[in-house]
């Protein structure tokens, strides 16, 4: 079955939505983070694992959160190159190691969070651990770029954890002190650049939207994503002075998911997407959520008539068209990567 799956993997066609190889040479990419980059490392008990997710392609769930691809694809397909291998499948021979290699796992973030699974730090030490295997070379890592998506699940589980409010620009400062040092840490290790996602407007996720019945986004999460990107930007412009060279880029999500669903905080219904805020793939009730199934096998989740016509695929991730929108209003921004 797991050679199957890798099989499938490997036929995944490049995207082309538009032919663009960029310059500057590079030919690996190299993924740290949580599912909004994940491509198949977590475990077949994982939600991306299950039907509907991968519906819209290539058919059939291959590990990603999404009804289709995801951003990592996107990435890839901007550099010229295919999604790099998920490191669960790293044994699978040495030609998958060609384009990188994917250390992301959904759930995870830059600390521990709800989810058992290697956050940062330990995807570095995995990332590490390769590179003494010597699957890559010095050359390999100075032609290559990291991609890190990281810190929503960290405040997820702040939050849960009965954080408040008023102690949050405290976390936000520690929480961004440690994604400096791993970013440093990616660098120094030889990858010529780092892009750092910021974080998406969390009060737009129709977790936190379908509280209110989908109308708006939740001002109260979005300031914290706020919060989150400028004292990110700091980070990002200390860590490049200290390297007297643009090595470590913030890649706005948070403006890229605001304009590709146009503005919703205030102009609700403008853009595309009939329903940007509301999810397409959602549990029959609360008890359930997309992909569950009861002890009969009996499907506890619908999944609307037009994914293509939906920016969220389930309560936190896009779909592919979402996706499709985001890298779309980033794309013009990206050129800052080849510098």
């Amino acid at each position: 079955m797991e050679k199957l799956i890798f099989s499938l993997f490997l036929a995944l066609p490049l995207i082309f939505t538009e032919a663009h190889v960029p310059g500057g040479g590079f030919t690996k990419l190299f993924v740290f983070g949580d599912s909004y980059v994940d491509t198949g490392n977590g475990g077949r008990q994982a939600t991306s694992w299950k039907k509907p997710y991968g519906i819209i392609f290539p058919g059939k769930p291959t590990g990603r959160y999404s009804d289709g691809r995801v951003f990592t694809d996107y990435i890839a397909s901007w550099m010229g190159i295919r999604s790099p291998i998920p490191y669960r499948w790293r044994k699978m021979g040495k030609k998958v190691h060609g384009h990188g290699m994917n250390f992301a796992y959904g759930g995870t973030g830059v600390f521990d969070t709800l989810v058992k699974a290697p956050n940062m730090t330990t995807q570095i030490n995995l990332f590490q651990q390769v590179l003494e295997e010597k699957l890559y070379t010095k050359r390999d890592l100075k032609s290559s770029i990291a991609l890190v998506s990281l810190a929503g699940n960290d405040y997820a589980a702040y939050l849960a954890g009965n954080g408040t409010i008023q102690s949050l620009p405290a976390f936000t400062t520690s929480l961004i002190r440690q994604l400096s040092l791993n970013m440093k840490h990616i660098h120094g290790m030889g990858v010529r650049k780092v892009a750092i996602m910021a974080i998406q407007p969390l009060g737009c996720l129709p977790q936190v939207s379908a509280s209110t019945s989908y109308p708006n986004c939740s001002v109260t999460g979005n300031s914290i994503s706020k919060f989150h990107n400028q004292i990110l930007e700091k980070s990002v412009q200390k860590l490049n002075k200290e390297t007297k060279d643009s090595v470590y880029i913030k890649v706005d999500i948070y403006s890229a998911f605001m304009a590709a669903m146009k503005s919703q905080e205030h102009h609700p219904g403008t853009s595309k997407f009939k329903d940007p805020l509301k999810q397409c793939c959602r549990g029959v009730n609360s008890a359930y959520s997309c992909g569950d199934v009861d002890k009969n096998g009996a499907y506890k989740y619908v999944v609307c008539k037009k994914p293509n016509s939906a920016f969220f695929w389930d309560s936190v991730h896009p779909t592919q068209a979402g996706w499709d929108a985001v890298f779309s209003a980033l794309k013009s921004s990206l050129h800052i990567l080849l510098g």
